[in-house]
């Protein structure tokens, strides 16, 4: 029996031969190195993501706890404006040096600790304690020379006496109190209004 021929060279390997297999191992391994390339890359960014970095993981190991984000500081206050007051009343003198009581003592002052009209030593009083002042009438204590009926000036002893100031108003546009009398309430003397040492005019009421 002849010999068959033998089949013809096409130059292609048969349908289920080695390179049919060979590209189906290489698709298959390119196709796995795909996913795993995407699984990884998204594990990666996974964990990037959830774990602090190097930073974060140092500054948690230096002070014993995760880090934390320090807060703004507080702003600082501003210090209150106090309150305007307004204008000081004015507080009043005991009179003014004027008239015969122009060289005197404690005249214009505030509360005096000495008045002395420039007279003899009855017009002298010391030691004036004030327990009132700025009030219609200004009350005090002091020590001045009593004569007693009949007696001369040199035969006076010193003796506590009540101050009073009062009439008080102004004087030439200055708020003042424009009157002033002492008396002595040991021996029977008391606040006689009518009778005193206008200290706005620099006169005695009344007239010697």
């Amino acid at each position: 029996m002849p010999n068959a021929p033998a089949p013809a060279d096409t130059g292609r390997p048969p349908a289920d031969g080695p390179a049919r297999r060979h590209t189906v191992i290489v698709a298959t391994a390119l196709a796995c190195a795909g996913l795993a390339a995407v699984a990884g890359c998204s594990a990666a960014s996974s964990s990037s993501a959830a774990s602090p970095g190097p930073a974060a993981k140092a500054t948690a190991a230096a002070t014993g706890g995760p880090s934390v984000t320090s807060a703004p500081p507080a702003p600082t206050p501003t210090p209150s404006t106090p309150a305007a007051t307004g204008p000081t009343a004015a507080v009043p003198t005991l009179g003014r040096p004027a008239g015969v009581f122009a060289h005197g003592t404690g005249f214009g002052q505030v509360k005096p600790a000495k008045i002395f009209n420039g007279g003899d030593p009855t017009g002298l009083v010391t030691h004036v304690v004030w327990t009132s002042w700025g009030s219609a009438r200004a009350v005090a204590t002091g020590v001045s020379d009593y004569v007693g009926p009949n007696q001369s000036v040199a035969a006076g002893t010193e003796e506590t006496a009540t101050v009073v100031a009062f009439d008080l108003g102004t004087c030439d546009g200055e708020l003042m109190y424009q009157a002033v009398e002492w008396y002595f309430p040991q021996h029977g003397q008391a606040f006689d209004a009518s009778r005193y040492e206008n200290i706005c005019t620099g006169t005695y009421v009344p007239s010697p």
